[in-house]
């Protein structure tokens, strides 16, 4: 690997810590070293959400820019006698991105390499081996020689377990690849929209958040939305990316390094249309491109934003990403930095007068 600049520097970081749904603390930690010289005060809600406040007016409006720190991955449920894990998926996933996936398990005396395994395909009867191996019958091998070994290591029920893929920057270096893009990006985008409000004047109160446990039905994003009471949300994940091979643009629109999507639906959240018209009219403004993408299935948190208190306009940003919910993302740095630009001067743009008139739209 080449030199990394701060920013590859943060983000190896934040993807290389470990944080699925429920123990999320890696992430969290590495997040608020990041965001903390830029934020008047940090907290974490009681679900384990963090919460960044940066004060530009004392009484505007309050502007929530969320990312979750959760990435998918699983937890051990079982030792059997022979040593083999058990495990229970936290998150979507596939089966086919699964086998043969080298996983860390989070024991209390450390971290222990795994992979996860199934019967060969040797053993299997033709007409088996057409078929998807499914999840029940995959099981994490650590190399113990019997459940008491297992133990011997310090794993037990409820370790977490997280793929192995080390942040790298590849030979076009816009493209960066690691596991737990979704969404580490988007807490990398609210780290980085604080930095680039520091010394500038914003009419509003601006919160950085790190939302926990979004993979298992968006539920940091429920608490920390609670705590902060936002007049504004804007949700920052990632999209699927539609420029390889045999996706067709009526599954995916978007293509990494074409600017952040604009989500104008997705299964937990119908875009704001006021917010969503602000956002694209920056965005035309001052030059940045973007896209518009829609998704039938998944959700995002800002469909928990929006529902808290009497209601949030909300709206999600995405940045395309290639092979979401597997041990390895792609995704495109030009993308990143467009999304940050945008929201920051969507951000210089929210006072009382023009929040309260995207509230009317």
């Amino acid at each position: 690997m080449t030199q990394l600049d701060p920013t590859q520097t943060m983000l190896k970081a934040l993807t290389d810590a470990n944080g699925v749904p429920g123990n999320e603390r890696e992430p969290r930690e590495v997040m608020e070293k990041y965001i903390s010289p830029f934020a008047t005060e940090v907290s974490t809600d009681n679900l384990g959400s963090l919460i960044a406040k940066k004060t530009g007016k004392e009484g505007g409006p309050k502007v929530m820019v969320a990312g979750h720190l959760d990435e998918v991955g699983f937890m051990v449920t079982q030792i059997d006698d022979e040593g083999f894990l058990k495990f229970q998926t936290l998150g979507g996933w596939w089966e086919q991105v699964m086998l043969a996936q080298r996983v860390n398990v989070l024991t209390k005396e450390g971290n222990i390499i795994g992979v996860i395994g199934s019967k060969p395909p040797h053993v299997l009867s033709a007409e088996q081996r057409k078929k998807l191996v499914e999840k029940k019958e995959m099981f994490i091998d650590i190399g113990a020689n019997d459940k008491e070994e297992a133990e011997s290591f310090g794993v037990r029920p409820g370790d977490s377990i997280v793929p192995v893929c080390d942040f790298d920057v590849m030979k076009n270096e816009k493209f960066m690849m690691a596991k737990a893009w979704d969404n580490r990006i988007g807490c990398a985008i609210a780290i980085e929209v604080l930095r680039k409000l520091e010394g500038k004047d914003h009419p509003n109160v601006v919160y950085g958040v790190g939302t926990v446990q979004e993979e298992v039905g968006l539920r940091g994003a429920r608490t920390s939305a609670h705590a902060i009471k936002p007049d504004i949300g804007l949700s920052v994940d990632v999209g699927i990316a539609g420029d390889t091979p045999g996706i067709s643009k009526d599954e995916a629109r978007a293509d990494a390094g074409h600017g952040p999507q604009i989500l104008v639906y997705d299964a937990s959240l119908i875009s704001h249309k006021g917010l969503r018209d602000f956002v694209v009219n920056t965005a035309e403004e001052i030059g940045i491109p973007y896209q518009f993408d829609a998704m039938a299935a998944g959700g995002t948190d800002g469909g928990a934003i929006q529902l808290t208190a009497d209601g949030v306009p909300a709206l999600s940003i995405n940045i395309a990403t290639r092979y979401i919910h597997t041990s390895a993302g792609i995704l495109h740095r030009d993308d990143f930095e467009h999304a940050v630009d945008l929201i920051v001067a969507v951000i210089e743009k929210l006072d009382a007068d023009t929040v309260e008139k995207i509230i009317e739209q």
